[in-house]
Parts: C-alpha cells; structure tokens; sequence
C-alpha cells in the first residue's frame, strides 16, 4: 500500500528538480591520479616542451562536486599534437548495482510491471530517470525504471539476475551510478588536440577494410595506415545476415549508417540532416562540424531522371532510418532502429566490394562513361571496377528496365549539402567526412536536439524507443566525441565506461559539457560504447567495455604524420 501511494505522488502534478551534478568552476586543486591501465600509464609523462593546448590548462571538468579530485597528464605526440589523460572523481559510496525489469512511461505500466514483480514474489523499486521526455512536459521524468534488489557488484547481480529468471521474470542488470543523476564518478578520459598551425600531418577518414563491407579494431586500422594516434569513426552496421527491419541496425556488416566520404568519394549517404565531421582537405585545417544532407540522382542521356536512395549498401534496409522515398515507418532519422523500403533504387561501386548483394529485382552494370553494358533479372554478381552498378528493387525494378537498355548512357551524380544554408559542400580529392550524432555544441552553446537527431522515444510497434533515449542517451556509456576551437584546433575525446570502479563513462548532455570545458565551441558525438576507442602510438588508451576486448569497427580517425620527403638515391 506504501508502494502504490508512492507511485500516486511520483506520476502526479507535482513538479520535481532531477540533479544533474554538472557544475563549472573556473579553478580547483590538482592532485594524483587514480592508476589508469598498465599500457597506458607506463607512457604518460607530463611534458612542458611544447607549448600546452587550451584543453591542457582549462578549468577541471564539470562533472560532480567542484572540489573533486583531478589529474591531468600532458604529453606531445608530435609536433601539434598533444595528447591529454584526465582522472577525475572516486566511487561513490551510495550506488550500488540492481536488476531493472523495464522502463515504465505512465502510471499503468508501472503498475502492471510492479505486479509482475510481485507475482514472481519480488518487492519492486521505481527510480526516475535521469531527464524529462525531449518532447515533453519538462516536469517529470521520461519515466520510472522498475526495478529489483541492491547487490554490491556485478557477480552478486548475475546470479541475482538468475535467480529471478527462474521464476519467470527477465532483468538487466544495471550500477545506479551510470543512471545520469549526480554522482562522484570515477571518470577517465583521454582527449587528442590537433593544432593546424603546428601539425604538418594530416587527419582522415578510414574505412576498416578500404571497402565498405568489413570491420577491423581501430587499433588494427591505426598500425596499417602507421598512425600517431586514431579513435574510432561513425555509426556502422554490425551483422550482416539480417534481412528485415528492426530494433537495432541490419544490412552489409561494416556499412557505414550515415554519411561517409573517403578521400573524397561519398560512399555512403546521409540519415537526414544529422551531424558530421568534415575535414576538407589533407591537414587539420578547416576541419568543420556541419549538418549534412546528401542528394544522389540517375539520368538518362536526353531522358528521365530518377531520384538514387541509397549508395553502397543493401537495398530494402536503411540503418538509422532518415532516407528517402517510400520509408516506413517513417523517414525522419531514429538511432539503432533499421527502416525499410520496398522500392529502391541504389548505386553501387568499387567501394562497395566485389561482390554485389543478392535478391530478386532489376540490375544495370555501367561502364566508366556511364554506358549500360549489361542488365540482369535479378540482383547480384559482380561489381565493375570502373564505373556502378544498379539495383532496383519494386517499382525502381520497373523504371530500370524501361529506360536502361543496353546501350543507353546514364549518369548518376551525387551532391553534399550543409543542411542549415543549403550551400554545396564540395568534396576534394583528399576530402574526409565521418558521421556522427547527436549535434552537441553549436557556436559555443549546448545545441542538444534529440528529436531532429534521432533519439526520440516515440511509440514504434514492437520497439521500446523510450528505453533506447534513457538507456543511450541519458544514461552513463563510454563515448567518443570530437569538436573543433575557436581557433580551429580538432579536439578528440574518449571516455571510459560501464566500469564502476573506474569510469562511470558520461550521458550525452555531460559529453556536450565537457567539449566546451575542453575549448570546443562545434561539436558531435560519435560512435561509442563497445566501439569506444584511442590509440596513441600504437598503445591502446583506456579499456574497451566490450567482455571480448576491442571492438571491431567499420571506420576510424586516423592521425598520420607528414610523410619523409624521398631521397634520390646516389
């Protein structure tokens, strides 16, 4: 009776503060820091030689109480780059792991998961979350996590877990201290500074394998490509047997799910008008935070145009959502959830690979000139190497065998647009664009828009996306992150996580609040969680939350050093 009259008070008219525990503070003492990895540790040494970036000398960062413990280790990897470890906070002694049977929205599936809990003879727990619904009203929590027990580590917790399963009731296990609110940490970071006046390398996009199917570890790509230092890149696709939407991403393992341009080729279109990094050329320099909207077509020579909706991937799947055409559900961006489309027409290259994905639909091979030289009644086979390859699928299956008949020229041309001025982005020989999201920081201010950016926990049949945004976006992950100073330095940033006893890892507000700490005024969320990832001359920074180790990933930032001018031999 307690519970419920409890329950009355949480879901009534009552407006309730959720703390944060974000504070800026402009000064605080420096002292030692917790022992990071072995690896790491053994080469971390604070060097005055160079002149120390903006992310160096700024105020601690803003996460917990202001008098919280701080370090932070200061080395140059090489001239213009700096790379920054950072300990912050200790184990908060109030948290403590649990088991969470769901999130609950309203008051009827808090009761009618507190009596599932019941029934399987549980007491249940509500904890609110973290922050409102993006949508709204701002005066409550998005929701209330139902949940089971207090364990004082993640064994106890597991066999918990079991226990609790054998009487029929599912549960995840989850620490308090990654739930959002205030807390003492532990955090630990790493952050690369990039300066452009200093670094004569360059900066860069890599995919995994040089072609789009593929993952490799970032540490892998960072010894093939013989980088300083690499983090790893965008949102990619992981599994690639899937064949039908879902809840999670699903398409050709390693596509990149969202824009992605290579040494100037756009391989992979954008998820609406979503963040990116854009790096314009083969040096730090103007590297820039856009949103990005790409826009692809094919013409017949004289002829009809039709609009091209995807670019080197499968058909019939659109990870991230956010595409063109007949999508359903919907075509606005939504984060881990894969839409689909019945009528596709997508271009394929070499980028691709060399083989092409099969099914049924209509297939035009295009030579270099963009001459049709072959057409086949099904999808799959070989991919030119010079020139594209079509499928349609649907009624783009249709339009392909009325206008692209052996011998008719076709072009297909591709455009990049910043989505807020609707100017062109040209793409240079040596252009990078990695993508990313949400937009975290815009001229200086938290530009924070869940909604336009995908984390929307709206209503999808068989797809609980409000515990997507809570346990994504307002919880505790580790991250990776990049943002570019006023000055036009690039600032990298990774963040340990799901280690309770030594990093709580960040939400994605306190990733945005800690960029601007850095010095950052743009700045995007990348890819993180089990991909989060920094090497520095080829020594893993910090540890992977994946059990397995490394994650391997579909792209990465690589930073690579000037090449050694060749020598005529004597």
């Amino acid at each position: 009776m307690q519970l419920r009259t409890a329950r009355r008070w949480l879901f009534g008219g009552v407006t309730t503060t959720l703390v944060v525990g974000v504070t800026i503070t402009a000064s605080t003492q420096i002292q030692p820091a917790a022992q990071r990895t072995a690896a790491g540790a053994a080469q971390r040494t604070t060097t005055d030689a160079a002149p120390q970036p903006a992310a160096a000398a700024a105020p601690t960062l803003p996460l917990g109480a202001a008098d919280l413990r701080e370090t932070r280790t200061s080395r140059q990897i090489a001239p213009g780059v700096t790379h920054i470890a950072v300990e912050r906070g200790q184990v908060s002694s109030d948290e403590f792991w649990t088991l969470t049977v769901g999130l609950a929205t309203s008051e009827a599936e808090a009761d009618a998961l507190s009596d599932r809990v019941r029934a399987a003879g549980y007491e249940p727990r509500l904890d609110p979350t973290a922050g409102p619904d993006p949508r709204g009203p701002q005066d409550r929590p998005l929701g209330w996590a139902v949940r089971v027990g207090r364990y004082p580590d993640e064994a106890a917790a597991d066999r918990a877990r079991t226990a609790v399963a054998a009487r029929g009731l599912s549960a995840a296990v989850q620490h308090t201290g990654a739930d959002g609110h205030a807390t003492d940490g532990p955090w630990s970071l790493d952050v690369l500074v990039l300066d452009p006046a200093r670094f004569r390398g360059s900066l860069r996009s890599e995919l995994a394998s040089g072609v789009v199917p593929g993952r490799e570890t970032t540490s892998a790509t960072a010894r093939r490509t013989h980088a300083l230092a690499a983090v790893n890149g965008g949102y990619f696709v992981i599994g690639g047997s899937h064949t039908t939407p879902g809840n999670w991403v699903a398409g050709t393992d390693g596509d990149p799910a969202g824009i992605s341009v290579v040494g100037g080729a756009l391989l992979s279109e954008s998820v609406g008008a979503r963040p990116a990094l854009v790096i314009p050329g083969d040096s730090v320099r103007g590297t820039s935070v856009r949103r990005l909207r790409t826009g692809s077509t094919v013409a017949v020579a004289g002829g009809a145009t039709r609009k091209v909706t995807g670019l080197n991937r499968q058909p019939g799947l659109i990870a991230n959502c956010g595409g063109v055409g007949t999508i359903t559900p919907f075509s606005h961006p939504a984060h881990d959830y894969t839409c689909g489309n019945v009528n596709e027409l997508v271009a394929l290259t070499a980028k691709f690979g060399s083989t092409a994905p099969q099914g049924p639909g209509y297939q035009v091979t295009l030579d270099a000139t963009g001459r049709v030289t072959a057409v086949r009644g099904s999808r799959g086979g070989a991919v030119p190497a010079r020139g594209t390859l079509l499928q349609g699928t649907g009624t783009e299956a249709q339009w392909l065998r009325t206008h692209a008949r052996t011998g008719a020229r076709l072009t297909v041309r591709s455009t990049v647009t910043d989505a807020d001025t609707g100017a062109a982005v040209p793409l240079a020989a040596r252009t990078s664009v990695v993508n990313g999201g949400p937009l975290l920081l815009r001229d200086g201010a938290i530009a924070l828009d869940p909604v336009r950016d995908g984390w929307s926990p709206e209503d999808i049949k068989g797809a609980d996306r409000a515990a997507v945004y809570n346990n994504w976006y307002l919880r505790r992950n580790p991250r990776t992150a990049a943002g570019v100073t006023a000055d036009g330095r690039v600032v990298l940033l990774t963040v340990d996580g799901r280690r309770p006893d030594r990093s709580a890892g960040l939400s994605i507000t306190e990733t945005a609040e800690v960029l601007r700490s850095l010095g950052a005024v743009d700045a995007l969320n990348l890819d993180g969680g089990g991909s989060t990832t920094m090497v520095v001359r080829g020594a893993l920074q910090g540890r992977p939350s994946d059990a397995a180790g490394e994650r391997p990933v579909g792209d990465a930032l690589v930073v690579v050093p000037k090449p050694a001018p060749v020598r005529p031999s004597p």
